[in-house]
């Protein structure tokens, strides 16, 4: 029998746009034969739609985008529960980018609900998603990073020149600033003065009430695919060579200003530190499924871990299903695994008891 897929896209996110695009790209890829797909469409003020069983890839993100209609349930617990919708999933798999979907925050309602579910859980997506936490946890795991600052909105109002200067005491220049929880490079500035620096927080700010400031450093921007539960593997290495200042949300999704070198150009004790370190920041995190690795090289070959993203872009050029490719997993194949991965996870957690008898 073909398993029923619930595909979980849209969401109350600033990238929005990219799930849809992430969504469209899946269901040109997954195969038909092997799987019944429903979406499930979550709109940027939060409403949960479904649309008709999709049974071909769709040509246009326009077509994952629809409007309730009079019969049909809004909301996912409705979906769930009309038994005559037979929409009992044996997997959902979200391709949610964000905040409101990568956060850990649908991990959990699915968690509630029982259903097997594709990535990473509560935890990991959480931890990975805050990019402090998660660099707090790094630590943890003896990981070499970039030095950093954090604070929440409320120091930054009461203490603004007091951090400033921590910043500067504590950090060189140039910085970059981040939203603690947010992807795609969205509210990310470069600062090589006070005065940027200041302009660059409070950009941050507008997506986030926690800020992370990093120390710039000169390095090659290198990333790795993991995938696996409990004994993940890597694939090869990929380099990121923006044309821009930096590996900006532009450079990413619209202006094709990137160029993807797989397999990067590194030496083999360079790849065997990053595929250790990739391994450790997976198991720190307690990870499943999928996550992608980024690190830096600097021109001395010394290897920093700049961040794990839990639901990395699943475009078929993007980087996490090239650097699979080149590993010699295809796309669709890449699907399917993920899926296997999801229900595997699922049935583990089945064996755990719940009572005292």
């Amino acid at each position: 029998m073909k398993k029923r897929v619930g595909l979980l896209y849209g969401g109350k996110s600033a990238e929005h746009e990219v799930s849809l695009s992430t969504a469209a790209a899946v269901t040109k890829a997954i195969n038909y034969d092997k799987y019944e797909v429903y979406p499930i469409f979550i709109t940027l003020d939060g409403q949960w739609l479904r649309g008709p069983q999709i049974t071909k890839p769709v040509e246009s993100i326009e077509e994952l985008q629809f409007k309730r209609n009079g019969s049909s349930p809004n909301n996912i617990t409705e979906f769930i529960l009309d038994q005559n919708t037979q929409a009992q999933f044996d997997v959902v798999f979200p391709l949610l980018h964000g905040t409101n979907g990568e956060d850990g925050t649908v991990q959990g309602l699915l968690e509630v609900l029982n259903f097997p579910y594709v990535g990473n859980g509560v935890l990991a997506s959480a931890a990975g998603m805050d990019k402090v936490t998660m660099k707090q946890l790094f630590s943890v795991a003896g990981l070499n990073q970039v030095p950093y600052v954090h604070f929440i909105r409320k120091e930054w109002n009461q203490n603004q020149t007091e951090l400033v200067e921590k910043c500067e005491n504590e950090l060189t220049w140039p910085m970059f600033v981040k939203p603690a929880n947010l992807g795609s490079s969205v509210g990310i500035s470069k600062a090589s003065n006070r005065e940027e620096l200041i302009q660059a927080i409070q950009l941050a700010f507008q997506y986030d009430r926690k800020v992370l400031v990093e120390q710039g450093v000169k390095a090659r921007e290198i990333e790795m695919a993991v995938l696996g539960n409990d004994a993940p593997k890597v694939s090869v290495a990929g380099e990121i060579k923006p044309m821009t200042e930096f590996y900006d949300y532009d450079s990413k999704y619209k202006d094709g200003s990137t160029a993807l070198i797989i397999p990067a150009e590194i030496t083999s004790e360079v790849e065997s530190a990053m595929k250790d370190m990739a391994v450790r920041a997976f198991k720190i995190l307690d990870c499943s499924g999928l996550v992608r690795s980024d690190f830096f090289v600097t021109d001395n070959n010394e290897v920093l871990i700049n961040e794990v993203n839990t639901m990395p872009g699943f475009t078929p050029v993007s980087m996490y299903p090239l650097l699979w490719q080149h590993t010699g997993i295809e796309y669709p194949q890449l699907i399917d695994a993920l899926i296997e991965l999801a229900i595997e996870r699922h049935t583990e957690k089945q064996q755990l008891q719940y009572n005292r008898d």
